[in-house]
């Protein structure tokens, strides 16, 4: 019995780190693009240089913007 008391913080502080590490991954962002509009994005958006799209996902879907149409990406903090 008194191998499952200290097995229980063990799995708590293993939990708390492994959330922590989680949260820590994700970059919501916002791109602001030229003619005004913000799109809030859940991670930081990756511009692909070789097609000249930003590609980000919103609403579980992959979606692509035309990297002339973007005035800026900014993290939200």
């Amino acid at each position: 019995m008194k191998s499952t008391h200290f097995a229980r913080p063990a799995v708590m502080a293993v939990a708390v780190a492994t959330l922590a590490t989680l949260a820590a991954c994700s970059n919501p962002s916002q791109i602001h693009t030229r003619d005004g509009r913000a799109i809030p994005t859940a991670d930081r958006p990756e511009v692909d240089e070789d097609t000249g799209f930003v590609n980000y996902e919103k609403d579980g879907k992959e979606m692509q913007i035309n990297k002339s149409e973007v005035r800026e990406i900014e993290e939200i903090k």
